[in-house]
């Protein structure tokens, strides 16, 4: 309990030098708040290793230790692309959020897991980080909707001072999602190589919606290369890209394993 709280109070200390930074006249944050991200994102990591060296069986990877993963995941690239640039912004949602799964994880309790052995535990690793760098670009692309739309509206708000050019931030955009991309493609065909059999683990759900996802991402990345597709166009593909990936692990992992009680491992 005591990591918890400590890693939750210093993600709480980043978020609000970014919060005083976004609303102050300097361009750029600066790094500061790196010295509390930085600790609390190793407490995290610290505490899911604890509970695997406690637990009996491989590291719990069971729906809030999921989420909690995510969140550490999307803590830790937040802090990677703001050390680097504009968009410690990001922190200013991802940090809380990433507090709060680590809470939500702590509170609900930890589930014993099976050893998935080595090819199971890659294809759940890769999806772990799929899922957290494109959440990122889900982000990026709503804090682009709020810009254009701020823009649009001539409203010139502190905020838009934290972010780094429209053209730049559209670019940031696929980037991220060019790599989720790469890490999704990655996630399914280790998913169709290692895992035996979908119906009797009940996955075939999360592997249609997996796919859907993946589609929809790549015809984005296609559209942008062929024909430019950019502002609200890519906001739309990607919000909804990220829809289904979400209802695919998260939203059919809720199901199965709260509602029914059962597990997918």
């Amino acid at each position: 309990m005591t990591i918890v709280l400590i890693a939750a109070l210093l993600y709480l200390t980043a978020t609000a030098a970014l919060v005083r930074a976004v609303g102050s006249d300097t361009p750029r944050p600066g790094r500061g708040w790196l010295a509390a991200a930085v600790p609390a994102m190793l407490l995290h990591a610290g505490y899911h290793v604890q509970v695997a060296l406690q637990s009996a069986g491989g590291p719990d990877m069971h729906f809030f230790a999921a989420l909690s993963l995510v969140g550490l995941g999307m803590a830790g690239l937040t802090s990677l692309v703001g050390a680097r640039g504009r968009m410690a912004a990001l922190g200013v949602v991802v940090f809380p959020l990433a507090a709060v799964l680590l809470g939500a994880y702590h509170g609900y309790g930890h589930e014993p897991s099976k050893e998935l052995g080595w090819r199971l535990a890659t294809h759940a690793w890769l999806a772990l980080l799929s899922y957290a760098t494109l959440s990122i670009a889900a982000l990026l692309a709503i804090m682009q909707w709020l810009q254009e739309r701020a823009l649009r509206r001539r409203e010139f708000r502190p905020w838009l001072r934290a972010l780094p050019p429209l053209a730049d931030l559209e670019s940031l955009l696929f980037r991220v999602i060019t790599v989720g991309f790469f890490l999704l493609t990655l996630t399914l065909v280790t998913g169709v190589l290692f895992v035996d059999d979908l119906l009797a683990q009940k996955l075939v759900h999360k592997t249609v919606l997996s796919v859907l996802s993946w589609i929809v991402f790549g015809v984005l990345l296609i559209g942008r290369r062929r024909y430019g597709w950019r502002g609200l166009k890519a906001v739309h593909w990607t919000l909804s890209a990220m829809l289904l990936l979400l209802l695919a692990f998260f939203g059919s992992q809720f199901v199965i394993e709260l509602v029914f009680g059962h597990t997918t491992r």
